[in-house]
């Protein structure tokens, strides 16, 4: 043990306080220490060359050459971790030897001849000790003896009935199970282990009390047994049918050998339909318990072939002897109370009357076992027709059950005879119902038809009378059907098409004969996913949570049931997780539903020109900044106000990138005339020629002559995208302020704001912006202004104002104005970042690319009706340019285009 960890085994005894210095298997969790210590020394050889178990080492060497190098291997890991062998324990260079109490040779795995000779050697037990030592010797021997439990079973109730060692009895019939399994003991089979990528087979059986198992190898045209199991069925559970014995075997044997299951593939060889409960457990709750237990493993069912090996063959002997039910090899599955030499017996008759006309059936199993049923026919029929339509129902439940051999038996001799040929068929009605029994007839293995005396039919005959005048006293106990149309045209089962390959096709063949893909992969998965499905009718459906079955469809036939749910009589248009619902709990399933419905939905013009339009930017924030002040202006038109004197009512703006200068006039018609004078008085002969002229699409800036002018002069015109004012922000923010402030100094008059004009704009030009912090007329002039309120109330400024210098100071500020700006200029920069990263913070990116179809904003485009029904969105159209600023070119689907840019925040993705 380590030095740090010696005084946590540390103990008190009376000379004193002792620990450890190597640790004892007597401590707790010292088993599983050690495990832990042998898994990491021999890592690399474990599953390779070596084997172990706590304690117990054994090297398996393949030829003499690699023995000694598989030995010296061992001892080096045995040196690195400091452990030593016990000599005398150990043995080299074996062909067979001891291992966990049993011995291992190179292709066999043998009993311990000594636990074996020392239940040979034991007399009859005279005591309960003795018979418990009995029982304690015979577990040890377990996997090797078949149906050890139903071989013991007298010995175990020998010990229930001793509730005190005076009240021992040995029986007759104990003493003669000793001498029986000493016998058995004698010749004990050798069994083998599996190999990587083999096979496994697995043989059930079960008694009156006891389950029993057999797993088993076929190499070289013989079985060869690996483990056997068996125990002693609970009380209640002696109490099951044939079928959840068998269903409990298998349970039982994947849950002991859980190791055996989990590495390698299982073949259950079994006549009886274990494979259908698996994958329909909705049969009972003990079936869909086990089968979700046994879903998780690599389960394959066949029928029973000839039994290769003597000890299998007495395992099954010993089987059909004790059992009333006995299954014959190589057969198809059958329902648990049928096997194929077995007929069932059908007996139906049909009745008319003025209140109506019924059809009764029974239907006998070969145990004996009734089915009734009762039909109202909601048609006019005769007599005959209605014994038709009775046989016709008989013979579609016999299918539906699986019945293979079927006696018919009708009192009605015509309509035996018409089936068999015998009689002429005159009527075109009783042709086509007696060609419809032949061609259901046709598919069982064994069919004839009898006619019998009334009297021999008298429980059908009586469900008929009973279900043509009332049937509501008898759906209480007997289910009763009603039909609305005749059953006699020929009966058409829409089958799974298998001939064009779909999601569907490797369920179906899987589910139909067991064929599964050739990569062990898929076939693995094939048969985990096939646990869900079942074939009903030549239909697959899948179990759900929701309905008891959903039926499986073809994306064909998916978007068919998509496009009626949508927008069919009862679609409301609603979204692909309100569809999807709507479908589960109508009962159809496809793997795809969701993304199917989700692309249909897509495409629905309906849902697309009325949803909702989405605020959300779509590209990140595109900063305008100006390199110097009165570079680039922005242009706007507000208006119209309230007419003022002079007629006016139009206001135009214009703000400077740079400095937030600000210039307004008001007039009273807005032609591009008009605007050449603006820009010319109030820009270009106050701060000169600008760079650039940033405006809206109106035809005032982008027509003649204003678009002739600005050519001229070389002055640069920048056009908005349509109905997107942040494009233009800047003046559309100042004329927002302008608008804010006139308001505010009218009052509730509102009339005369041309003399209101000049104050808010002064108010703006020496108002101090958040963007550089610095005030436009200071970035302008390089003095700050002087205000009314510095005359009312001096400021310090102008208390210490000093005339003879004040021209001076003023030169001064000039020449610092360049600082100035450069300073504003580096924290509008940072003021733009912050901003830009706030709102790319809440961008969802939607670019379009040329040749993508788009819908546009009805708003803002107005070219659809408006109002509470008017769509929100028109189109579609086609991206003809795509710009890097977000701003598109458009065209018509015809090709024609579409003026001027638009905007990303104005277009929707089209989906046709």
């Amino acid at each position: 043990m380590a030095k740090i960890d010696e005084e946590k085994t540390a103990f008190h005894a009376d000379k004193g306080t002792f620990c450890y210095t190597k640790m004892p298997f007597g401590l707790k969790n010292a088993g599983a220490t050690y495990q832990r210590l042998i898994d990491k020394v021999f890592k690399e050889q474990i599953g390779r060359n070596m084997e172990a178990y706590v304690d117990d080492l054994v090297i398996k060497s393949q030829t003499e050459d690699t023995l000694l190098n598989d030995i010296q291997e061992t001892f080096a890991n045995l040196r690195a971790a400091n452990m030593k062998l016990n000599p005398a324990k150990c043995s080299f260079g074996m062909k067979q030897g001891k291992f966990l109490g049993h011995v291992v040779a190179d292709q066999n795995i043998m009993a311990n001849p000594a636990k074996v000779k020392a239940i040979l050697d034991m007399r009859s037990p005279q005591s309960l000790k003795e018979l418990q030592c009995l029982n304690g010797r015979l577990a040890a021997l377990h996997r090797f003896v078949s149906k050890l439990a139903e071989k013991s079973a007298p010995f175990f109730e020998a010990l229930k009935r001793c509730t005190d060692k005076e009240d021992f009895l040995w029986t007759e019939e104990a003493e003669a199970a000793f001498q029986a399994l000493k016998r058995t003991l004698a010749e004990l089979p050798s069994l083998t282990a599996p190999e990587a990528g083999e096979e496994v087979i697995l043989y059930l059986a079960v008694g009156e009390k006891v389950l029993s198992s057999v797993l088993c190898a076929e190499r070289r045209d013989k079985q060869i047994p690996m483990y056997f199991v068996s125990r002693t069925m609970a009380d209640p559970e002696t109490r099951y049918s044939k079928l959840e014995k068998l269903l409990l075997a298998l349970v039982h044997t994947t849950r002991r050998l859980r190791r055996y299951f989990q590495a390698y593939r299982v073949c259950v060889l079994t006549n009886y339909p274990l494979r259908e409960i698996v994958q329909r457990p909705e049969t009972s709750g003990r079936f869909a318990k086990w089968a979700i237990e046994l879903g998780e493993l690599d389960l394959k069912f066949r029928p029973r072939t000839a039994i290769k090996g003597q000890v299998l063959a007495d395992f099954i002997t010993e089987l059909d002897s004790k059992e009333t039910e006995q299954e014959t090899p190589a057969t198809p599955m059958l329902p648990p109370t049928v096997t194929s030499s077995d007929a069932w017996t059908l007996y139906t008759d049909g009745a008319s009357s003025k209140d109506g006309s019924g059809a009764g059936l029974v239907l006998i199993d070969p145990c004996g076992v009734e089915v009734t049923y009762a039909i109202r026919l909601e048609f006019p029929s005769t007599n005959n027709e209605s014994e038709y339509e009775a046989l016709l129902a008989g013979l579609r439940l016999a299918k539906k059950m699986g019945v293979r051999k079927l006696s018919a038996r009708v009192d009605s001799l015509l309509v035996a005879n018409q089936v068999k040929g015998e009689f002429e068929i005159r009527e075109a009605a009783l042709q086509k119902y007696a060609d419809c029994v032949k061609a259901i007839a046709s598919s069982f293995l064994e069919f004839e038809i009898i006619q019998i005396p009334r009297g021999q039919n008298k429980k059908a005959d009586a469900l008929s009378k009973l279900a043509s005048l009332a049937f509501a006293h008898l759906t209480k106990q007997i289910p009763v059907e009603v039909i609305t149309t005749p059953m006699g045209e020929p009966m058409e089962v829409n089958d799974v098409n298998t001939q064009t390959d779909s999601w569907m096709t490797p369920f179906v063949k899987y589910l139909t004969d067991g064929t599964t893909p050739t990569s062990n992969q898929e076939a693995n998965k094939l048969r985990l996913q096939a646990v869900n499905y079942t074939l009903k009718d030549g239909r697959l459906y899948r179990t759900a949570y929701l309905q008891p079955l959903l039926r499986c469809l073809t994306e064909d036939e998916g978007l068919y049931v998509i496009q009626e749910f949508h927008r069919g009589i009862c679609g409301t248009h609603s979204g692909p997780r309100s569809i999807v619902t709507r479908m589960l709990n109508t009962g159809f399933y496809w793997p795809t539903m969701y993304s199917d419905a989700e692309k249909e939905i897509r495409k629905c013009r309906g849902c697309q020109v009325h949803a909702s339009v989405q605020r959300v930017p779509k590209r990140e924030m595109i900063p305008v900044t100006s390199p110097w002040p009165f570079h680039k202006w922005a242009i706007d038109i507000v208006g119209p106000f309230p007419e003022a004197p002079g007629k006016i009512k139009f206001l135009v703006v214009a703000v400077d990138y740079f400095t937030k200068w600000v210039e307004a006039r008001p007039l009273a018609t807005i032609t591009g005339k008009q605007m050449i004078n603006f820009v010319w008085e109030n820009i270009c002969c106050r701060f000169g020629l600008p760079g650039k002229i940033v405006s809206d699409n109106g035809k005032q800036f982008a027509e003649n002559p204003f678009r002739a002018w600005c050519k001229e002069l070389q002055i640069i015109q920048i056009f908005t995208s349509v109905a997107h004012p942040q494009s233009n922000g800047q003046v559309e923010r100042t004329n927002r302020s302008i608008v804010t402030g006139i308001k505010a100094r009218l009052g509730a008059e509102g009339k005369n704001w041309v003399r209101e004009l000049p104050s808010v704009v002064w108010a703006m030009r020496t108002t101090e912006r958040t963007s550089h912090g610095h005030t436009p007329f200071s970035l302008t002039y390089g003095t700050e202004a002087v205000i009314p309120a510095e005359i009312g109330m001096p400021s310090q400024r102008i208390l210490e104002m000093n005339e003879e210098t004040n021209d001076t100071e003023l030169l001064v500020n000039l020449s610092l104005t360049e600082e100035r700006r450069n300073m504003a200029a580096i924290n509008e920069a940072r003021y733009k970042k912050k901003i830009e990263g706030y709102y790319n913070a809440k961008v969802k990116p939607a670019t379009f690319r040329p040749g993508d179809f788009v819908f546009r904003n009805n708003e803002a485009s107005r070219q659809e009706k408006q109002g509470k029904l008017g769509p929100n969105w028109e189109g579609p159209y086609q991206i003809r340019e795509a710009h890097q600023k977000g701003s598109y070119k458009l065209a018509t689907l015809d090709g024609k285009a579409v003026p001027r840019h638009w905007n990303g925040m104005q277009l929707k993705k089209c989906y046709i």
